[in-house]
């Protein structure tokens, strides 16, 4: 059957439209002052002195790693509950992956777990802020400094979130963010690292633009140099970001607070809509979170989850299931990891079922949603 409603889409309007025309209409295309804007607007959402735009969340995440300094030999701990570019881009710059437990209510990355995992090579921990309630950052920061590592957090889901008032972008060592379509905003394909560490964004802008520099100040050449010179002194990948969807990024930004509202409005219309039937589990919200949701992961907890997803297929409902564990891929089967090595993420995993949600529903479409996972489960 034709999907009534997908699990996530982009929210564009008129105003995103004749953003990108201005770009199109204008001198520059790539790296120019809708890049520099864009970067400025997300660091300021982000509370840090400045952004790396680059070309995809994916992208960010390997510039991350890469501006951290992760090498061959280190390890990355990293959750198994999120998509597996995670832990993939750190394996780019040769590191080792260790997978953690999630804890059982958010599905975000265990302190505890990690605690148990990391270390004298542990370089970063990486949490992902699952559905867009964010990491516990104060006690993974506390495990992952103990050990001499940095945290990253994997905020692709979570742009515009906080914990205990300080906004996701300004908890974490280091912060990447995706503005793929069904995000939060978008950029049609991009992302972003956010630090306050000026250094590493010093870095990671570096790696983004193919490794080269035209700071005189890091030059090693000897003397004056001509107007034309610069300087590769790392490896580093294209992954710029062009103006046009920099424009559309900073228009999106402008409507950020209204998506957050309407995406909290819908997970508590979910809330209400499925609350007090045993069979299900809504997403927990945990003290002193302010989420962006991104996802409204239902568990379904008598096993059904096959037949709830063809149910709602069948009936026109796009649902989606966020993540099957990374460590089950075979890359990482072929590789030693095994089923039953994270078994808190793997019985959530077996139990998720992604609703739909995006600020464009409306509260009948909602309403539908409701009434066939109720209808379902005979509530």
């Amino acid at each position: 059957m034709t999907l009534v409603l997908p699990y996530g889409r982009q929210s564009v309007d008129e105003s995103d439209i004749e953003a990108v025309a201005a770009v199109l209409r204008g001198d520059w295309l790539t790296t120019g002052p809708a890049l520099a804007q864009f970067e400025k607007d997300i660091a300021g959402v982000a509370g840090t002195p400045g952004a790396v735009a680059v070309t995809s969340g994916t992208a960010a995440l390997h510039t991350a790693y890469a501006a951290a300094g992760v090498r061959e030999g280190d390890q990355v701990i990293t959750t198994p509950l999120t998509f597996f570019a995670t832990a993939t881009c750190a394996i780019w710059q040769g590191a080792e992956i260790v997978f953690a437990d999630v804890s059982e209510d958010t599905g975000n990355l265990d302190p505890q777990a990690v605690a148990a995992a990391v270390t004298d090579r542990t370089k970063v921990v990486a949490g992902t802020d699952y559905a867009g309630h964010p990491i516990d950052a104060p006690a993974l920061a506390k495990v992952a400094h103990g050990a001499g590592a940095l945290l990253l957090e994997d905020a692709a889901h979570s742009v515009g979130g906080a914990l205990d008032g300080t906004p996701v972008g300004s908890l974490a060592d280091v912060t990447t963010f995706s503005f793929f379509p069904t995000k939060n905003l978008t950029t049609a394909e991009g992302g972003a690292v956010v630090s306050h560490d000026t250094d590493l964004l010093a870095r990671a802008g570096e790696f983004k633009a193919i490794g080269y520099t035209r700071d005189a100040s890091k030059w090693r050449a000897e003397g004056e140099q001509g107007g034309w010179y610069y300087e590769m002194q790392d490896l580093g990948l294209n992954y710029r970001l062009p103006d046009v969807l920099a424009a559309l990024g900073s228009s999106q930004l402008t409507r950020l607070e209204t998506f957050k509202k309407r995406r909290q409005a819908i997970t508590d219309r979910y809330n209400e809509g499925l609350a007090g039937i045993d069979a299900l589990r809504t997403p927990a919200h945990r003290e002193g979170a302010d989420p962006m949701w991104h996802l409204y992961p239902l568990r379904i907890l008598d096993g059904r989850r096959r037949e709830l997803f063809d149910h709602m297929r069948a009936g026109g409902i796009g649902v989606q299931v966020n993540y099957i564990p990374v460590h089950w891929q075979p890359y990482f089967a072929d590789r030693g990891y095994r089923k039953g090595m994270c078994p808190v993420a793997e019985a959530y995993s077996d139990q998720e079922l992604s609703l739909p949600m995006f600020p464009d529903l409306t509260d009948a479409d909602v309403d539908r949603v409701i009434e066939l996972v109720r209808e379902f489960v005979g509530a």
